[in-house]
């Protein structure tokens, strides 16, 4: 193969300016830079196979440096000379590069990770790492590799099969699974859904409501906490239990609460809506014990970050396992009740104390559904913070054993 005398240089290529119409400059054996009206400067080989002129494009400069492109125009010039035509062969390398990605787009796992972009992009952090592990368990060891096309309603019962002694995760990652199915049906990657099929197939006890205390129970829980104030318990998780009684949030709301969603002065936290299961902000008006626990607890952990980090992991917030983990040791409270319990036990209280329906449902963060939820903005801050204080004042009552029926109907029903 004939050897070619290049002339371009970097320097000429910079310099060239656009003009009135595209114009060419050759660097040599057929290779040249078209440069257009618009200043784009792109590599181009013509040439000849059998009695027709060709061309092909190796790319735009500078992008496509003048080493690369004259590495690209040897190696066309190479298959001209073994007789390929170096367009088509570029053409056919496109091709089975289009076909590979379309391939590995209909890969389970890889379709399942789109997924979780795609549909559920807004979800916390959290949960995505949930459904993530989730797939990583249970459901990319056993069909991952698979086209979605060859994932089949066996192949579902199988994964469904080995959980069968965990029933309600058989059939979350089969729910799961029907989930990826349905978007790759809207997506046009596969027409059924195998997962379907294999509903009720494993069956799932009947769910049962977390256990909450009566009044006398919500007087001892909060004794059993003042015993560990000055035992080996890491005074933050003490705190952070505390605050979930009196706020009626979620232990996972409150375990990463940050000094910066705090108004101490005004008695507000905020919680933002990434942390929130809704998904919109949260404003907790807190009643002056709250206020209390937290001046104390900022003495602890001020300068740093997270209203409840330990003195070991200044820097993070505490797993929401060691609370739960902390429930099981209270003297005194069923073995069965947990930090979630907290909110049944305050809003049920709430409500025999005659607070309005509305007022509890906004204090547990639920949000209106249907047509209601287009209207209803209000906030009722005014009596959630009433409903606050007057529970904690009764948590209060009862811990030190007295007697709270003067506490009862402070409004009508």
């Amino acid at each position: 193969m004939r050897h070619v005398n290049y002339s371009l240089t970097p320097a000429k290529l910079n310099a060239a300016k656009p003009k009135n119409s595209t114009y060419k400059l050759a660097d040599g054996g057929g290779l040249f830079v078209r440069v257009s009206t618009a200043g784009t400067r792109t590599w181009c080989y013509a040439y000849t196979f059998g009695t027709k002129r060709r061309e092909v494009t190796f790319g735009q400069y500078p992008e496509i440096g003048v080493k690369e492109a004259r590495d690209r125009h040897l190696a066309a010039r190479t298959k001209l000379a073994n007789g390929d035509d170096p367009a088509a062969a570029k053409k056919e390398e496109k091709e089975a590069q289009r076909r590979a990605a379309e391939a590995s787009e209909g890969v389970f796992r890889r379709f399942s990770e789109v997924f979780l972009v795609e549909q559920l992009g807004d979800a916390s952090e959290g949960y995505r790492e949930r459904l993530r592990a989730r797939l990583d368990l249970h459901v990319w060891p056993h069909i991952g590799t698979k086209q979605l096309t060859d994932v089949k309603p066996r192949d579902v019962l199988e994964i469904m099969e080995r959980l069968r002694k965990t029933p309600v995760t058989a059939e979350k990652v089969r729910a799961l699974i029907a989930q990826i199915f349905d978007h790759a049906i809207r997506k046009l990657r596969v027409e059924t859904n195998p997962a379907h099929a294999m509903r009720g197939v494993v069956k799932v006890p009947a769910s049962t409501h977390h256990r909450h205390l009566s009044e006398p129970e919500l007087g001892t829980f909060w004794r059993a906490l003042a015993k560990h104030d000055d035992s080996a318990t890491y005074p933050s998780t003490v705190a952070c239990a505390r605050i979930i009684a009196l706020t009626m949030c979620r232990k996972c709301e409150a375990v990463a609460a940050k000094w910066t969603e705090f108004d101490l002065d005004e008695g507000t936290w905020t919680i933002p809506g990434e942390r929130m299961k809704m998904r919109k902000p949260h404003r907790v008006f807190l009643p002056s014990q709250a206020v209390t626990i937290l001046l104390k607890q900022k003495e602890l952990t001020g300068g740093g970050e997270y209203v409840f980090a330990t003195f070991a992991h200044r820097k993070t917030p505490p797993n929401v396992s060691t609370v739960t983990n902390f429930f099981d040791r209270l003297e005194g409270v069923p073995g069965n009740f947990t930090p979630h319990g907290l909110r049944g036990t305050a809003a049920t209280i709430l409500r025999e104390h005659g607070f309005r329906r509305d007022v509890v449902e906004l204090l547990l963060a639920h949000g209106e559904r249907g047509v209601a939820s287009a209207y209803h903005h209000h906030e009722l801050a005014e009596e959630r913070r009433e409903a606050l204080q007057h529970y904690a004042d009764l948590v209060d009552s009862l811990a030190a054993g007295a007697d709270v029926i003067g506490l009862k109907r402070r409004r009508a029903a």
